[in-house]
């Protein structure tokens, strides 16, 4: 006998739980989508490089290039400071190093719109100078070098806050 009153069992799936279950199931996918892209973003090193096979293939040269720098004692530093760029070489005895050809290879860590070099001149005993406006942000920063005891490289990054004029350690 119909009493016009129809009630469903508590267990009959209905396509509104088919609904919710393929919006929760897709949700998921796409938030954690979404949150990897995020986080992926955020702490990319920038690192690069345009054939990894050529890279592989040169590795034990620099390698051995960055070895014989570290027996040489040799250390640098980089000082950003009103629209210029300074560079310098110490030995293990705190003397200047004189350089060849001092190039600074300067861009940003993750994009390669703002990438330049600068061909760093001579200013005094030991210490190199260009002149470049830095936005701030993070730089990636590539220096070499090189003279009768060796090839010289250093690579590092400065953070210039707005507003700063200065990022930068040691000497020259």
């Amino acid at each position: 006998m119909y009493q016009g009153n129809h009630r469903r069992s508590p267990k009959e799936f209905t396509g509104t739980h088919m609904l919710l279950m393929m919006v929760a199931f897709f949700g998921v996918i796409v938030g954690v989508n979404v949150m990897m892209a995020v986080v992926a973003s955020r702490t990319w090193t920038g690192l690069v490089v345009k054939n990894s096979y050529v890279a592989s293939q040169n590795f034990n040269d620099q390698l051995a290039a960055a070895k014989s720098q570290s027996d040489r004692g040799w250390s640098g530093a980089i000082i950003y400071k009103e629209n210029s760029l300074k560079f310098g070489v110490l030995d293990k005895t705190g003397r200047p190093v004189l350089l060849n050809n001092v190039v600074a290879h300067i861009g940003r860590p993750a994009f390669e719109s703002e990438d330049r070099t600068l061909n760093l001149e001579h200013i005094s005993n030991g210490a190199y100078q260009a002149d470049v406006k830095l936005e701030p942000g993070p730089w990636q920063l590539s220096v070499r070098g090189h003279n009768e005891s060796g090839p010289y490289r250093l690579d590092t990054r400065i953070n210039i806050a707005p507003g700063q004029t200065q990022n930068g350690s040691r000497h020259p």
